[in-house]
């Protein structure tokens, strides 16, 4: 049974010294008019957002004999030995899907292509990192029903992360109905609106959810890498 969950803004626990950092100032204290950026980002963002989210438990799952392909109710994901090593003892898998929706992107496109390309960036770093907040409450939503079931879980991962390949987003999308929490996939398998997050976590009585080990990992462009970065 999927569950389809909506979040406010006022939910989201935003980290300013974060977004500051990545503007390039680690200090956390933005000079002008990068301040003044943010504060206008921040407001509008709240008007902006459609936050919705959904997840489905699935009914059994397994390892391929590598141990580098995870079995989701028969279908295979090659999430590659680092996130199937995450999943170790997973007898099921939670899939679920999160979007902040289409406003927030088409703001910031607009102003990246017109006058204000710094505030641009800034929507744009936000919407990511509202997105990924919203995700967290999705993820916590998982965890309190997977309790009920008497299941613990692990950490979330996406494809395109940790050589996941982006490609699986069409077989983890066929667990949810069409334009589900209004996301689309397109032939690349990138999602619309673009800043959406898609993802498994695994589920079982004796699996554990372990920190992100981020030091084993090459992407440069990851989200928690950086957020690690930043608070190190």
């Amino acid at each position: 049974m999927i569950q389809e969950h909506l979040f406010s803004y006022q939910q989201l626990t935003i980290n300013k010294d974060y977004l500051a950092g990545m503007l390039g100032f680690p200090d956390g204290i933005l000079p002008e008019p990068f301040d003044e950026y943010l504060d206008q980002a921040l407001l509008e963002s709240e008007k902006l957002c459609n936050i919705r989210g959904a997840f489905v438990f699935s009914e059994r799952g397994g390892f391929t004999p590598n141990n580098s392909q995870i079995i989701v109710d028969g279908i295979e994901f090659n999430v590659g030995k680092t996130v199937a090593r995450e999943f170790r003892n997973s007898d099921r898998f939670a899939l679920f899907i999160c979007t902040t929706g289409k406003s927030i992107s088409n703001r910031s496109y607009e102003l990246l292509t017109g006058e204000q390309p710094v505030l641009g960036y800034i929507f744009d770093l936000l919407g990511s990192m509202i997105v990924e907040a919203a995700t967290d409450l999705l993820q916590q939503e998982i965890q309190r029903f997977a309790k009920s079931l008497n299941l613990n879980t692990t950490n979330r991962y996406s494809p395109g992360y940790c050589k996941w390949s982006v490609v699986d987003q069409h077989k983890l999308f066929s667990f949810f109905p069409e334009n589900c929490c209004g996301i689309q996939l397109n032939d690349s398998a990138l999602m619309h609106p673009i800043k959406s997050i898609s993802g498994i976590i695994g589920l079982g009585n004796k699996v554990i959810c372990r920190d992100y080990t981020c030091d084993l990992c090459s992407q440069v462009d990851c989200f928690h890498k950086n957020h690690q970065r930043m608070k190190s």
